[in-house]
């Protein structure tokens, strides 16, 4: 059906209302009435309607001046998605594709091949507000990307699995994130705990796709991708969540996960990377690329010492040069603690940065809810350490707002 270059018709009752870049939809106006849609607008982006049929071409300079478009496929057409794919490289224009009644297969197919959305036919204007509300959002923050600052890299480790870290992840991120919006700045957190890795759930998210299409992607994924696969939380943090099945921690490698936090740091700006609790070579890779480590811990002898472990790992693989900031997670203060902060430290052989006071009940709320911690509890002990928390890190990443 697709063939770059060449003459389509259009329709003739379309006149461009202002000089805003148009969405053009290539579509079979046989097909449902794609006719209403002509000079309609959509996410505040004017509708150009492109009358298509099978064979015909697609003019690439075209696509390359408009804003995005909307190209209709066919689940049952050979070669659909292998033609969407060179299409999709040879611009960087987005493009979306609709189809009707696209099976999921179909739809993860075309997203790999570089679609940012896959769109049900009929069309109508609310289908498309959804769909093109993050294309919108894409062009705004290429317009203001110069803004978004030095590229940060943040990663998460843990001393031991159970200590609350990617819940303390969730709401520093999400925190975080609300504060770089104000300041036109974004933030994404990269759920890299590829075996058990729940961070978007924890947010209140299930999104369809994560950090495995972004994986069998290959040499097509960019930021733009990232941008499909992010899905958003309100709080204006993006999430790339992890696989949705168990999956083995060398189906990944050092040059995956390295373009990975590269590709995202420079579309976002600042990258939450929430590590497995098991060391490979591409979590340590990452490590090392990081502006600032937080090591989660709990005031116990048992998590110390896994977290002294972690340390000394740390230091032998030369990576002593690094930020690591110690956060005591569920910390209790009280006389008659078996276990102290002091003796923490003297455990550690450093200084704890953070203590996150111990509010099971908040947190738990926050989690079933998808919620921050502040719209249960914005008074409580665990609020202010997270304020105190998401305040230190923007200090040392040098960002000012």
């Amino acid at each position: 059906m697709m063939r770059m270059s060449g003459d389509n018709r259009r329709d003739n009752n379309w006149k461009a209302s202002d000089s805003r870049p148009p969405v053009l939809l290539y579509l079979n106006v046989a097909d449902g009435d794609a006719g209403a849609l002509a000079g309609a607008e959509a996410a505040g982006l004017p509708l150009q309607l492109v009358i298509t049929r099978p064979g015909d071409t697609i003019d690439l300079g075209e696509i390359d001046r408009a804003a995005a478009a909307i190209i209709q496929l066919s689940e049952d057409e050979d070669g659909a998605v292998e033609q969407f794919a060179t299409l999709a490289k040879a611009t960087e224009t987005p493009l979306l594709a609709a189809a009707f009644d696209p099976g999921l297969s179909f739809v993860r197919a075309l997203i790999r091949a570089g679609a940012h959305d896959v769109i049900p036919l009929p069309l109508d204007v609310a289908e498309l507000e959804t769909s093109l509300h993050p294309v919108r959002d894409q062009i705004h923050a290429r317009d203001h990307r110069s803004s978004t600052g030095p590229a940060k890299l943040v990663t998460l480790i843990k001393a031991e699995g159970g200590v609350g870290a990617t819940a303390l992840m969730t709401q520093l991120a999400t925190r975080f994130a609300a504060h770089e919006r104000r300041a036109g700045r974004e933030a994404l957190l990269l759920d890299l705990d590829i075996q058990f890795g729940d961070a978007a759930f924890q947010l209140g998210l299930l999104p369809k796709l994560g950090v495995d299409d972004l994986l069998a992607a290959g040499s097509r994924m960019d930021g733009d991708m990232m941008r499909t696969v992010a899905a958003p939380h309100p709080s204006g943090l993006s999430i790339i969540a992890a696989p949705p099945e168990i999956t083995r921690l060398d189906a990944m490698d050092v040059d995956q996960a390295l373009k990975l936090a590269e590709a995202a740091m420079q579309e976002f700006g600042t990258v939450f990377v929430d590590l497995p609790t098991n060391w490979t070579d591409w979590s340590l890779s990452l490590l090392a690329r990081s502006d600032l480590v937080i090591m989660v811990c709990e005031l116990s002898i048992a998590s110390l010492h896994r977290a002294k472990r972690q340390l000394d790992l740390i230091a032998s693989q030369d990576l002593g040069h690094l930020d690591v900031r110690i956060a005591v997670n569920r910390f209790e203060k009280g006389l008659f603690k078996n276990v102290t902060r002091e003796d923490a430290e003297r455990v550690l052989g450093r200084p704890v940065a953070y203590t996150l006071a111990n509010d099971h009940a908040t947190m738990t709320a926050a989690i079933e809810q998808g919620i921050p911690v502040a719209e249960i509890r914005r008074k409580g002990a665990l609020n202010r350490d997270l304020k105190t928390l998401e305040a230190d890190v923007t200090a040392r990443l040098g960002l000012e707002r």
